[in-house]
């Protein structure tokens, strides 16, 4: 489907706040399908029904209801908030930010939309402007941070996506978004919830998990179909077995995304894998084919820049330059590589080495599943030491350390290293610090 994009003159022109014709699909399941025109009437009922808040917290995990919260909450002026998690300490962490701030669950919006009592064909408008979300870091290195984000920033950033995925299926096709990633997520929010509304896409309303769940998710569409998943999910896929319906591609952000999982996946599911490069503050700004190349291509209109032990980021999309911790090395071309984290570099008895690198290296041994190296706090007067946790059902752990001695430093090597049945994976794969802790705790 070709899509015209908004592009407001002035920050505070009216533009539409879905694109498409009405009769289009926009969300698709086991019960079938819902148009434009049916979501937009869905919409109407349950603004009509929001209070007078200021913000709406919303903790929807069907993306259909999500959606329509979502666009509810634009009509009547109010931004979404976007919690990291839905931990219930962390979403009372957000309200307590946003003392003015609304719930709304799955419960809540289901219980207005089975009664919607039209559909409406006219597509309404919101200020470029006005405050669309607000989306908060995950806060591994701190307090999470606000970032606020337009209905005109998301407009621009949507039309970057779609430049950078559009060749992954036939012109004047609509395609059919499958996704493991909470809305909530900004890359959730990005490719399930703005490509759909924005986008001209179709998107499955479950948030699939296991590998036989996104196989029945994907079997719901009925062509063009396109998978929106994480490293950690794309991983439980190709180890699974399970059979999928033919893919127009794969698309993969949130963690760095091994060479050798993208080439299988691009071999086991017969599609192109695509890789996203963003973060909460700038949304997504690079692409890259991961099975074939190593380099980040910046979207259109988006420059990256080495600064110092950063990154700087300018984008259209963005009312200001963003600096990131990532450290690149950009070509050229304005092509760039990723060369680790400034807070990842570690220094010991005069030798460098890097937490990702380590990590990388703990995965590529035989029989491990899955797996993070990490530091521990340091000792006063001492150095921060490494552990290790992970999971290797075939592999006893004096067999990992002995595969992972002949290929790093042994200043370097993770003492203590445990195994264990899983890793403490958040919605989008991350590992949070104090999870990682708590469990290395329990499993000594």
């Amino acid at each position: 489907m070709s899509v015209a994009f908004p592009q407001p003159d002035a920050a505070t022109s009216p533009m539409a706040i879905a694109a498409g014709p009405a009769d289009r699909m926009l969300a698709f399941g086991p019960n079938g399908t819902t148009s434009l025109s049916a979501f937009l009437g869905e919409v109407r009922a349950l603004a009509a029904r929001l209070d007078a808040s200021e913000c709406v917290v919303n903790l929807c995990e069907d993306r259909h209801r999500f959606l329509t919260g979502f666009c509810a909450a634009a009509l009547r002026g109010k931004a979404t908030l976007l919690p990291p998690s839905r931990a219930p300490e962390v979403v009372a962490d957000v309200r307590r930010r946003h003392p003015s701030s609304h719930v709304l669950d799955d419960a809540a919006v289901a219980a207005v939309i089975a009664d919607a009592p039209m559909e409406v064909d006219a597509i309404p408008e919101v200020a470029a402007n006005a405050l669309a979300a607000i989306g908060f870091t995950s806060g591994s290195t701190g307090v999470p941070q606000a970032n606020p984000k337009t209905w005109g920033t998301f407009a621009t950033s949507t039309a970057q996506n779609l430049a950078a995925l559009r060749d992954l299926w036939p012109a004047d096709v609509q395609a059919q978004i499958v996704a493991t990633v909470p809305p909530q997520h900004m890359y959730g929010m990005e490719l399930s919830v703005l490509l759909p509304l924005l986008g001209g896409a179709a998107v499955h309303e479950a948030r699939p998990f296991f590998p036989a769940d996104v196989a029945r998710a994907l079997a719901d569409a009925t062509h063009t179909r396109l998978l929106v998943t994480t490293p950690v999910h794309l991983r439980a896929l190709v180890n699974s077995g399970v059979a999928l319906p033919p893919l127009a591609g794969i698309v993969s952000a949130t963690a760095p995304l091994p060479m050798e999982l993208a080439r299988e996946a691009e071999s086991r599911f017969a599609c192109e894998v695509r890789e996203l490069f963003g973060s909460t503050e700038t949304c997504v700004f690079a692409r890259r084919r991961t099975a074939r190349e190593s380099a980040w291509t910046p979207l259109p209109g988006v420059r990256v820049a080495a600064v110092e032990d950063a990154t700087e980021v300018r984008a259209a999309h963005l009312p200001a330059p963003v600096l990131l911790a990532d450290r690149v090395e950009v070509d050229a071309a304005g092509r760039f590589e990723l060369r680790g984290r400034q807070a990842d570099l570690l220094e010991i008895a005069g030798k460098r080495a890097s937490l990702g690198d380590l990590t990388r290296r703990l995965l590529e041994i035989p029989g491990v599943e899955d797996g993070c190296v990490f530091q521990l706090d340091a000792v006063p007067g001492g150095i921060a030491r490494l552990a290790a946790l992970v999971v290797a059902p075939s592999r006893g752990e004096h067999e990992i350390l002995q595969a992972l001695r002949g290929g790093i430093d042994p200043a370097f090597l993770p003492r203590p290293l445990r195994k264990v049945v899983a890793l403490p994976r958040n919605e989008t794969g991350k590992l949070p610090r104090a999870e990682l802790l708590a469990l290395l705790r329990r499993s000594g």
